[in-house]
């Protein structure tokens, strides 16, 4: 009767033991996806805090571009106003982030074309590291949305696995949104000399 009794205690203790590891797993797992949105947000604001400097660059050499200008300023405007909170990392709330920030990348697309009609602008120097540092930027930006994927792939695959699916529901995590191409990026650009 005793042995039967330390049987159960012991995988009960064990039970216990495995709860405990795999909470702790899943924890770290959310915390690894967090701390890469929080890389993704931080290389765009680093864009985000470049464009002001690149459109008063810009201004003084094409001031009849103001529409463009304005709408660069606008989409600023725009994609810094739209955040996601770590918590609700949805593919839902990922895809306004990223279509805010896809009509800021597209409004600077037409900003650098803009900056191609004017010779002394092309050779100023602030432009030209500004460019620099935006086209660094966008990289870095690539990098970290594919470290963000890679780590919520690593968070969703440990939630759907058996057993930790189980304590991940008895726990409440919940799967993450990946970031995505955006619409239209299917299609080649039509390139024309």
């Amino acid at each position: 009767m005793k042995k039967g009794w330390i049987v159960i205690i012991v995988i009960l203790a064990l039970l216990a033991l495995w709860g405990v590891t795999s909470y702790n797993g899943f924890v770290n797992k959310e915390e690894t996806v967090k701390q890469a949105w929080a890389q993704v947000e931080n290389q765009y604001q680093r864009r985000a805090d470049l464009i002001p400097n690149l459109v008063n660059t810009v201004k003084g050499y094409a001031e009849h571009e103001s529409s463009t200008l304005e709408g660069v300023i606008a989409a600023r405007a725009r994609a810094t106003q739209v955040t996601v909170d770590p918590n609700n990392l949805t593919p839902e709330a990922i895809a306004q982030f990223n279509s805010a920030q896809g009509e800021l990348s597209s409004a600077l697309g037409r900003l650098l074309a803009v900056a191609e009609s004017y010779p002394d602008l092309k050779a100023n120097q602030n432009f030209l590291e500004l460019q620099a540092q935006l086209e660094g930027t966008e990289n870095r930006i690539t990098v970290e949305r594919q470290r963000f994927n890679e780590s919520v792939q690593t968070f969703n695959t440990s939630l759907r696995r058996f057993p930790g699916n189980i304590f991940a529901g008895l726990f409440g995590f919940t799967a993450r949104g990946y970031f995505e191409a955006a619409e239209g990026a299917e299609v080649a650009p039509v390139v024309q000399f």
